[in-house]
């Protein structure tokens, strides 16, 4: 029952913030309690005391904030009433007892309504009713008794189908499905964690094999079924909200519930929910047990968005041939990100081992390029649960190595006028081949199917120069866009190499727009963050060198990962403040420039043939800088956990957010 709790805990924690709501759209805060006790509420159980749960509805209630129904949420969506100023919606995970004995009589006291959520494998009870979930080969549990997480509690701890039938006549409460058995955890690696069930491909210990896309589907669709039929069987309604254990969901999982008849879904992510997206409803979690000062001060600040502090981590650091000191190397890596109370991990999902910038292999199950090792999920699960960060996985969106089956990126030589790959930049496939499109998009799809994460960082590799693309199909793409069919004719007239700019700029955008919403079929919500040279930045004309734009970036992405190396741009040491200054300068001339924007500096200097490492003083300088200048979001790349480098303790009070300015 612990692990229950805590797991759910570190995944509210990681859940990503929303922005800001548009406030012409109709808006409400929701409201996650569980179990009520009358005495020292046991937070196995996520426990309210019945005392501070009537202070808290009664604070609400002097305070002007009006409990709402699904019912009022529908007529807002559809524009037949108007939702009240301070709307809050009231909902009760898991289908505890004390429901009936407790919170249903305070409920009619003060005339509230409620959603109370199900699982119906806990109120049945006994062996038949909890069926193992992806197949895991979990004992049934003894008489009189149902599996609550990884140990066996009372049945008596949950409702009764005749309490709950009382409950749905009192006309205050709204039943809904917290899923039949899936409120449980699944092997999700050969390593043995333990993940959300809803949202884990299962990993068979005694096959070694992962469970196909049929299987997958097949058990998410029986679960929504069985208890959307059970709920209807016992209470005569079906129901209509699906409130998703653990918080954790996908688009998969709510296109099943919506075909079931729960087009309203509850997650455990903070923020503000809008009547407009119903399907992933926002909730505030009540715990542990607040005093009604925790309880207002939360309501005031739970939407509030912490500044990013991001460490970017090479996996090629933690592989190793041997298992169990690669076991080593990864507890090492999450104690040392943990020590460094930051937030946010970019964690390099493919292989690169040489440097060279080209994904040859990968760390997570696919059906494309050799798998380096199983270990991109296990990294990612123990990083959110132990070190409490979210976790970015960082991929390339063109440098893959798919062999001669797909076009590259070809580069135009004016001075022969043939076209070939540019020897001293990264080999790409070009996004303008529909094959190689394709298989990307397939890597991600296999990444988001294998792994837990709140983001996607995409890769500096998402580049075209001004003397590219000159493959086939993009010389197609651009005749089709009514461009010149040659590079030589663009070129020679600055208009149309402007449109020329703006149409890979754009057409690069759409790319990790397309890859994004692969991804988010698995993986929901999905913030996105794609890297910057620091040129594009600086000086507009160099626009057309890269095919990046700040301004466009902004727009497209929760953050843009500027990578403000100044070592890397050959500027002087003498002249890096003044270069970082400028580089701030120029993004907070922008809207939201810098709260969308995360300052990303260089950890070692790569000129040299033996790279070396910058000082860590020399970090903390210009992260100091960073925060005078008004930069919220900073980090650095890369970390060396092996060699303690940079250093943790001369970075904590710059770079910690313990120290400065808050925690999360």
């Amino acid at each position: 029952m612990k692990r229950m709790i805590a797991l759910i805990l570190a995944l509210v924690l990681l859940a990503p913030r929303a922005f800001a709501a548009d406030p012409a759209t109709p808006s409400f805060i929701a409201l996650a309690y569980h179990n009520v006790e009358d005495h020292d509420p046991d937070q196995t159980f996520v426990g309210v005391s019945t005392d501070r749960l009537v202070v808290q509805l009664s604070w609400l209630q002097q305070n002007g904030y009006v409990p709402v129904t699904v019912d009022d949420l529908l007529a807002a969506r559809d524009g037949r009433k108007a939702l009240p100023d301070k709307a809050v919606l009231l909902t009760f995970d898991d289908g505890y007892e004390s429901f009936y004995t407790r919170v249903l009589p305070i409920l009619k006291v003060f005339h509230f309504p409620a959603v109370l959520a199900l699982v119906g494998s806990w109120m049945e009870g006994g062996p038949n009713s909890n069926v193992s979930y992806n197949a895991d080969k979990a004992p049934p549990p003894p008489p009189g008794e149902v599996h609550f997480g990884d140990v066996d509690v009372t049945r008596n701890q949950f409702l009764t189908w005749n309490q709950v039938r009382e409950i749905g006549a009192s006309g205050l409460v709204e039943i809904a499905s917290h899923s039949y058995a899936a409120h449980r955890g699944s092997d999700a690696n050969p390593q043995g964690n333990s993940e959300p069930a809803v949202t884990t491909r299962h990993f068979d210990r005694a096959t070694g094999i992962y469970e196909n896309d049929a299987r997958e589907r097949q058990i998410l669709k029986d679960d929504s079924a069985r208890m959307a039929a059970k709920i209807k069987l016992e209470t005569g309604k079906r129901p209509r909200v699906m409130v998703w254990p653990y918080g954790e969901h996908n688009e998969l999982a709510i296109s099943i519930a919506a075909a079931n008849g729960m087009a309203i879904s509850f997650t455990l992510a903070d923020g503000v929910a809008t009547v407009d997206r119903l399907s992933a409803v926002p909730r505030h979690l009540i715990t542990p047990d607040p005093r009604v000062r925790e309880f207002v001060s939360e309501l005031r600040t739970f939407t509030d968005v912490a500044p990013v502090r991001v460490v970017q981590v090479d996996l090629d650091y933690v592989y190793d041939a041997d298992p169990a000191q690669q076991e080593r190397n990864v507890g090492q890596l999450v104690q040392r990100i943990y020590d460094m109370q930051i937030n946010t991990v970019f964690l390099q999902a493919f292989a690169d081992p040489n440097g060279t910038g080209l994904a040859r292999e990968v760390y997570f199950p696919n059906r494309l390029l050799p798998m380096r090792a199983d270990l991109f999920n296990r990294v990612s699960w123990q990083l959110r649960t132990r070190a409490h960060v979210q976790v970015f996985a960082w991929m390339p969106v063109l440098a893959f190595d798919f062999g001669d089956t797909v076009a590259t990126v070809l580069t135009w030589n004016p001075a022969t006028d043939t076209a070939a790959p540019d020897p001293k930049a990264y080999r790409r496939v070009s996004p303008f081949d529909a094959s190689a499109r394709s298989k990307v998009l397939m890597m991600y799809d296999d990444l988001a199917r294998s792994a837990p994460f709140e983001g996607l960082l995409f890769h500096d590799d998402a580049l075209l120069s001004d003397f590219e693309d000159a493959s086939k199909p993009a010389l197609a793409a651009y005749a089709k866009a009514g461009l010149p069919a040659s590079i030589a004719a663009i070129r020679a007239d600055p208009e149309m190499l402007k449109r020329w700019t703006k149409f890979k700029t754009e057409a690069l955008i759409e790319f990790t727009g397309e890859l994004t919403a692969r991804a988010k079929i698995y993986r929901t919500p999905l913030l996105t963050a794609r890297n910057i040279y620091a040129r594009p930045v600086l000086d507009n004309d160099s626009k057309d060198w890269f095919s990046q734009d700040l301004d466009r970036f902004l727009d497209s992405y929760d953050y843009t990962a500027i990578m403000a190396m100044p070592a890397m741009e050959n500027v002087p040491e003498r002249e890096s403040e003044k270069w970082l200054r400028s580089l701030v300068a120029t993004v907070a001339t922008r809207r939201l420039g810098l709260k969308r924007s995360i300052f990303e500096l260089q950890a070692v200097d790569w000129r040299t043939s033996k790279a070396s490492n910058v000082p860590s003083e020399l970090l903390v300088k210009q992260m100091r800088l960073l925060l005078r200048l008004g930069a919220l979001n900073f980090g650095y790349y890369p970390d060396d956990f092996v060699s303690g480098l940079p250093d943790q303790r001369t970075l904590h009070p710059a770079f910690s957010l313990q120290s400065y300015p808050f925690t999360r």
